[in-house]
């Protein structure tokens, strides 16, 4: 299971919002996916890590069967 911030409608973002600004506070929305962790060489993770740094986020490598059922 991966969870990553979520993909709204105008709507939705919206509705968050509205309710941001009765809250006084920021909200965050995160949707979780069904994913398989893709293996990886040792060459392919370091190439990984290396972009990671570079960057400055985390990336993590699924297969494409499991990226398509987002």
């Amino acid at each position: 299971m991966l969870s990553s911030l979520s993909k709204l409608t105008a709507v939705q973002i919206g509705e968050i919002r509205k309710l941001e600004a009765e809250l006084g506070k920021t909200l965050l929305s995160f949707s979780s996916y069904d994913v398989i962790a893709g293996n990886l060489s040792e060459d392919e993770l370091s190439r990984v890590r290396d972009l990671e740094k570079k960057i400055g986020t985390s990336l993590i490598a699924v297969d494409p069967a499991s990226s398509d059922r987002e």
